[in-house]
């Protein structure tokens, strides 16, 4: 089978992990606070702390947010299922919202539900590649929490990935588009969140920070991003194209004036999913349903309350995707996309 993820990571690369423990310093100390300055420089915010886990980080955020137990948080639906644990563990209820179609994210009219409805902040999960266009969640006067770990650089015209929040979660698990072997940024737009950000963990932050080790992989990253963003989306480009011969449509948006970052190739089908997911299997290749394990799994009728949820919920799947993918598996891939049920 044709790995469903690979970690951007050369032997090179473990040069600099090497450096860290020549040198003896491997917990969190100077090469993690040079990541979390290169990245917080790359999606143009003021600051943040840089944790151990996507956990850790969406905790925080919630904190950082000053939300307390009891309140109301706006989530899209297909958001992914670890913010209901989190949530739990600070006794915050998730308030359901439905999606943009042409974005797969939170809708703008949905936001403003859930607002009305009583939700002090949102958390904005932007789905493979996808970004909120043509969404303004900051006039609705709530935090606005934005998680760009499957959208790092995704951009339409002026606008990228970390423009829509107050504060902006990334992961940096080996699927990312930027791995640390595990760990996640939470950055702040607004100075007004940095005196909570900066008091976040007193007393326990070298046990929660992410440690040198991960961090001098993380620079490396940055260092070859580029490169990296211009394979995943050439394969992006392809594997779009080859989509369009079928009767099945990309998730999320279409405008030729969206540079996705390639993190992940989903199609909605017009067929179930179980069945593409079989054929691909025949050819070796991993397919898996795309929002199996988000917030809607836990919905029952999930059309009578999301009905544009529905159908990439129910029938989306998405196709390995990463830049070291060798040509003979690109070709099988796009045998298999072409010719999907």
């Amino acid at each position: 089978m044709i790995p469903f993820y690979k970690p951007t990571l050369r032997r090179k690369d473990m040069d600099a992990v090497l450096q860290t423990m020549v040198d003896e310093r491997i917990g969190p100390g100077e090469r993690k606070n040079e990541f979390l300055r290169q990245f917080c420089e790359l999606i143009g915010t003021a600051g943040g702390i840089a944790l151990r886990s996507y956990p850790d980080a969406l905790r925080a955020a919630l904190l950082v947010a000053g939300l307390e137990a009891g309140a109301k948080v706006g989530v899209s639906v297909l958001s992914p299922a670890v913010y209901e644990v989190i949530a739990a563990q600070l006794d915050i209820t998730l308030v359901y919202g439905d999606i943009d179609s042409d974005t797969a994210c939170l809708s703008q009219d949905e936001a403003l539900r859930l607002v009305g409805e009583g939700c002090s902040a949102l958390i904005i999960h932007q789905p493979l590649c996808q970004i909120p266009v043509g969404c303004d969640y900051r006039q609705l006067g709530v935090s606005i929490i934005e998680d760009i770990t499957e959208s790092l650089e995704s951009s339409f015209e002026e606008q990228k990935a970390g423009s829509w929040g107050d504060l902006v979660v990334c992961a940096f698990e080996e699927d990312g588009i930027v791995s640390t072997g595990g760990g996640a940024i939470l950055s702040y737009a607004k100075e007004r969140y940095k005196g909570a950000c900066s008091s976040l963990f007193s007393g326990q932050r070298e046990y929660v920070e992410l440690p040198d080790m991960n961090a001098a992989l993380g620079i490396i990253q940055l260092a070859a991003l580029d490169d990296h963003l211009h394979r995943r989306r050439e394969l992006y480009s392809t594997f779009s194209k080859a989509l369009l011969k079928t009767h099945h449509r990309i998730l999320g948006i279409g405008s030729i004036d969206f540079n996705p970052n390639g993190y992940g190739f989903s199609a909605v089908l017009d067929s179930k999913a179980a069945d593409a997911i079989k054929f691909a299997a025949k050819y070796q290749v991993m397919a898996k349903r795309t929002f199996e394990e988000s917030l809607a799994a836990s919905v029952d009728e999930i059309w009578d309350h999301f009905p544009q949820a529905t159908a990439p919920f129910l029938r989306a799947i998405q196709v390995p995707i990463y830049p070291f993918l060798k040509q003979s598996d690109v070709e099988l891939l796009l045998k298999v996309i072409t010719h999907l049920p």
